[in-house]
Formats: structure tokens, C-alpha cells, sequence
């Protein structure tokens, strides 16, 4: 009759420890979670509320605002400079950047895996500068070499006749405007990319390669069929990285002649969104623009990532 009883009292002890064991994870978690929620969730969400109300100097002053609900969202989808200029700027200059950034970098990884232990640790000691260099400081040694009077490029060319002594203004076209942003952000970027992908290459089993030199495989069929499937997941990662990195470039732009200008054929959206806050004091409008910029930002991640976990199934 007792033995009912002895069950149950040796089953709580059990239970409360494993109940601990679940919490204790999340007791752990709970103070950077919270700095989290402060420092990331409470300005996202000032941000989404800002973006239904017309916020502007005004309004900053007086702490006062108008609920308008979508009509900053539909002014925005309206509006030609948004599909002909802002967006066009931000997707096909992000998506030029990633796949140049990704190529270059995994180029440089493929090399820095050939070399000895002392020749990697020179070369990745020198490739990490242009990566801990400040994006301003980098943004305005671009300036420097593509400017239009004393630049190296214009002196190059001047010399070689192709450009005239009054000089070439690059940042003036669009095209060129992005291809120097593209320079500098590649520059910055590959690094990072360099030393991840070499990470996972030295985790790559010799007999692999052996077994494809034996089957008679090349360089690309090598990279294509072995290394390629086997950093799959590191390339996801540098890939998606490089993505949001790239979708929301500032400085770079900004900082260019002409990236500061409101109206100008080289904004990206986030610098149109700085500029519609801080240049024209429209916060909510600014703040909207933020928010569709994140919510591209979603959807280009959880399309990539799709694809990619999808590829993952069918093999």
C-alpha cells in the first residue's frame, strides 16, 4: 500500500530538478536578452511607431504627434524616385557587391590555403587592415584616389592621354559613383570572407582531395564538387552577412560627393532615409523608409535561406 506513495515522492524531486534543468538556460539568457530588447526591440519599435505618425521638428519639440496611419508607406510606394533611383541603387549595387565581395574573398582563402604557416600569418596580417579600417577613413581614401584633379586614376590617365588635363569627374555619374563604392566596400568586405572560408578549408579532409585528383578532376571540379558542398554552411553565413552589410551601406555613400544630396541619382535607401529625417526633418517619413529598408532586408535573408535549406532536402 505504501509503495504508491514512496513513487510519487521519489518522482517530485525528479521533476523539480528536471524543471530546473529547463529553466536554468533561460535564467542564464535573461540579462542579455534583455539588453537586447533595450537596445535593439525599443528602437525598432520607436522606429514603427514613428512611421505612422507625422513626426517632425516640430513635433521633436513639443513631444506632440498626428496619428496618419499608412500615409507615409503609400507616398513612398507612389513616389517614381523610390522604384527608379533608390531602390534600383539598393538591390542591384548590394547584390553586385556580395557576389564580387564573396568571389574575391573566396579566391584570396583558396590562395592563403596553399601558402606555409609563416606566409598565411603575413598575409592575413596585412588583409585585416583593410578590414579594421574605419569605413570614413576608407571612404575618404577613395575619394582621394578617384578625385578629379589630383587623383592617382586621373593622374594615370592624363598621363596616358586618355583624359583631358581638366580632369574627370567619376563621382558625377552613377555608374562610376557606384563602381568606386563597390571598390571600397569589397575592399572592406572581403577580408572577413578570406579568413571565414579559410577557416572551413582547413577543416576539409585531405583524402578528399586525393580521391578527386585520382578520379581525375581539375581545379574547378575540385572546388565545385568538394569543397563547395562540403562549406555549404559557411558560405551561407558569409553570404547572408555580407547581404545585410551591404543593404544597408551609409557611409560610403553618403560620404561620396554627391551621396548627400536629396533628390541626387546616387541615394540608397538608407541614406534617403537619413536625409528625409535629418536633411528634411520629416521623421516619419525617414522612419518608414527605415522600416521597408528592414523588411527588404527580411525577405532577400529568408529567400536565401529557403533556397538554400531547400537544396539541403533534396540531396
Amino acid at each position: 500500500m505504501n509503495t504508491p506513495t514512496r513513487e510519487r515522492s521519489g518522482r517530485a524531486p525528479l521533476l523539480s530538478m528536471r524543471g530546473r534543468r529547463t529553466l536554468l538556460p533561460w535564467v542564464l539568457l535573461a540579462p542579455p536578452l534583455g539588453v537586447i530588447g533595450i537596445l535593439l526591440l525599443f528602437p525598432i519599435g520607436r522606429i514603427v511607431w514613428l512611421s505612422f505618425r507625422d513626426f517632425r521638428l516640430a513635433n521633436l519639440v513639443s513631444g506632440e504627434s498626428e496619428f496618419i496611419g499608412l500615409r507615409h508607406y503609400v507616398d513612398l510606394l507612389t513616389d517614381p524616385y523610390l522604384w527608379r533611383v533608390v531602390l534600383v541603387n539598393t538591390v542591384l549595387f548590394a547584390l553586385v557587391a556580395v557576389v564580387l565581395t564573396i568571389v574575391f574573398g573566396t579566391l584570396v582563402a583558396l590562395l592563403l590555403s596553399t601558402l606555409g604557416s609563416v606566409a598565411r600569418v603575413v598575409v592575413v596580417s596585412c588583409i585585416m587592415v583593410a578590414w579594421a579600417m574605419p569605413a570614413v577613413s576608407g571612404t575618404y581614401v577613395w575619394i582621394w584616389i578617384f578625385d578629379v584633379d589630383q587623383g592617382v586614376v586621373a593622374q594615370a590617365l592624363m598621363s596616358l592621354g586618355v583624359v583631358e588635363p581638366s580632369g574627370h569627374n567619376w563621382f558625377a555619374d552613377r555608374f562610376w559613383f557606384y563602381a568606386i563604392v563597390t571598390l571600397n566596400i569589397v575592399h572592406s568586405g572581403f577580408p572577413f570572407v578570406a579568413v571565414t572560408v579559410l577557416a572551413g578549408l582547413l577543416t576539409v579532409p585531405k583524402e578528399l582531395y586525393e580521391a578527386a585528383r585520382i578520379d581525375g578532376a581539375g581545379a574547378w571540379k575540385r572546388f565545385w564538387n568538394v569543397t563547395f558542398p562540403t562549406l555549404r554552411p559557411v558560405f551561407a553565413v558569409v553570404t547572408v552577412l555580407s547581404t545585410i552589410w551591404d543593404f544597408k551601406v551609409f557611409a560610403q555613400i553618403y560620404l561620396m560627393p554627391g551621396g548627400d544630396v536629396g533628390g541626387s541619382q546616387m541615394l540608397n535607401l538608407g541614406v534617403w532615409s537619413y536625409i528625409q529625417s535629418f536633411g528634411q526633418n520629416d521623421f516619419g517619413k525617414g522612419s518608414a523608409i527605415a522600416v521597408m529598408l528592414t523588411l527588404l532586408l527580411l525577405v532577400v535573408t529568408l529567400v536565401y535561406l529557403r533556397a538554400l535549406f531547400r537544396e539541403d532536402e533534396l540531396r
